[in-house]
This record gives structure tokens, sequence and C-alpha cells, in this order.
């Protein structure tokens, strides 16, 4: 397993899907309001499957990385199936637990899960 420490730098140095849909269905905005950190999710869903999905904001480089892999994560995945995401799979996804910052870890899983509510 890959230390959380070179997850983390890897993703943010190299955001993936960072910016903006053209036109999309869904579009939520989740903040932290502790820490300042602030995460826009977009999604495109066609037939009850994630086509395509953009994230933006700002933080620290634990949030942006978390955005930016969560993103990987569920790109063509069906809507049930993200529902039962868990916070597990994404720290797991992340190389393991970030013990201080879990807050930060999990805003990008705030925002999915405040984005399939409105499906």
């Amino acid at each position: 397993m890959i230390p959380y420490e070179e997850v983390i730098l890897e993703h943010w140095r190299n955001p993936r899907n960072k910016g903006r849909l053209p036109a999309p269905d869904v579009d939520v905005v989740e903040a932290n309001p502790l820490c300042g950190d602030v995460i826009r999710l977009q999604l495109e869903v066609r037939d009850g499957r994630v086509k395509d999905v953009r994230f933006d904001g700002r933080g620290c480089a634990i949030s942006q990385a978390a955005a930016s892999l969560l993103t990987e994560m569920i790109k063509g995945k069906t809507i049930p199936d993200l529902k039962g995401f868990s916070d597990q799979e994404l720290l797991t996804a992340l190389g393991g637990v970030v013990k201080t910052r879990l807050s930060c870890a999990l805003l990008p899983l705030r925002a999915l899960k405040k984005a399939l509510s409105s499906l």
C-alpha cells in the first residue's frame, strides 16, 4: 500500500477531473467552516450512471486530493452503488486513516452525498 502522504501529494499536485462541467445535472457546494475548505462537485448523469464528474474548490492538500481521488472512483458508477459509498472506502483509497484531518478528507464525500440526495 502506498503511504497516504504520497497519494495525497500526487493528487494535490496533479488533480484529476478538476474544473467545471459545461452543463452539469447536479452542482453542489460543501464547505468545512472550521478550516475554510470548500468543494464544488458537479455530476453529469446518464441512464442512472455518472457519465462525467468535475470538482473545484479551495482548501488544504488533503481536501483537494481527496476530491481528485473521489472523482476517479465514482466516474462510471451507478447512482445506487454510490449511495452505499462509505467513508472507509475513500479513506482506504487515500492510503489509510488521516487521523487528525478526517473532516478535510471526507469533505468531498459529504459533497457527493449532498449531490446524490438531489437526484
